[in-house]
């Protein structure tokens, strides 16, 4: 195997459009069996897992609903945490939907 490097990009909005990438050496992402985009997901599944980053912000990052996003973590037989930060994030899509 080469030892080429893997870049994973992450955009955030807080502060205008940032982008940080992530090198990660192949080496990893082959040993983890996993493709580039599965590798990505089980890092922001992680994060998620570990309260640090919201519901809200994984979907964004993994550009999927939040929907979307619950049904992966039961397939990964993870359960949602439900803080302030995501009742913000859910009452201010509430009123972007219209619903408030």
């Amino acid at each position: 195997r080469n030892s080429t490097k893997t870049l994973l990009g992450i955009e955030t909005s807080k502060r205008g459009s940032e982008e940080m990438s992530l090198v990660i050496p192949d080496e990893l992402v082959y040993a983890s069996g996993l493709t580039e985009p599965e590798f990505f997901q089980m890092i922001v599944l992680t994060l998620y897992e570990k309260e640090k980053i919201s519901l809200g912000k994984a979907s964004e990052l993994l550009k999927i609903t939040r929907m979307e996003f619950q049904a992966l973590m039961a397939e990964h037989n993870l359960y949602i945490h439900y803080d302030v930060e995501d009742l913000r994030e859910e009452v201010a899509s509430l009123k972007v939907d219209g619903f408030l």
